[in-house]
């Protein structure tokens, strides 16, 4: 597949599948894990680090899965899925240039929460600046830091030093070993 700027919801969809980037990429996760319906543009330059940008939006609506569970009356989408997102889209930027491998989202540095994502909301909007690249023996990691907004420019909350890494040696023993888990 060639390297594009810009993914509609069914190319994030065959991401998810495995079936967008080749073999042995990173994937998204699927419905309804998947926290972005478009990634509005993509560059390996720019940025405010120059070294990348990503911007991307998931659609809001009352239907959404965690507005029935969290929390009853009161619904709110969980700050912990906005985060996953920015995770997700690190790790498909990570795939996006090149990188093999099972992703994994290492950690983050700091999260600050300045507002919530209610079902009023229309969509969100990830901002993405990618900070740093590191690429040891094949194993990618990247930091980056991360904006979600909703689509009147709110800042909802941040995060800086997104890390995410690219794994070749990870394997999942479906015999119920835990010790052959190498993460």
């Amino acid at each position: 597949m060639s390297q594009k700027n810009s993914y509609e919801k069914n190319d994030l969809l065959k991401s998810g599948e495995g079936n967008l980037m080749g073999p042995n990429t990173g994937k998204l996760p699927l419905s309804p894990m998947l926290m972005v319906d478009r990634i509005i543009e993509i560059y390996q330059d720019g940025g405010k680090y120059d070294k990348g940008r990503i911007k991307a939006e998931l659609d809001i609506d009352e239907s959404l899965w965690f507005f029935h569970c969290h929390f009853k009356n009161d619904p709110v989408m969980p700050g912990c899925l906005g985060l996953d997102g920015l995770w997700q889209l690190v790790g498909f930027f990570m795939t996006w240039i090149g990188g093999k491998g099972r992703g994994r989202a290492l950690g983050v540095g700091d999260v600050k929460f300045k507002g919530q994502i209610r079902p009023y909301h229309t969509k969100i909007v990830y901002n993405i600046d990618i900070k740093r690249l590191l690429d040891r023996n094949g194993q990618l990691m990247v930091w980056a830091d991360g904006i979600v907004s909703t689509n009147e420019g709110r800042t909802i909350y941040f995060a800086k030093n997104l890390q995410v890494g690219l794994f070749n040696n990870l394997t999942y023993d479906f015999g119920g070993d835990p010790s052959l888990d190498s993460f």
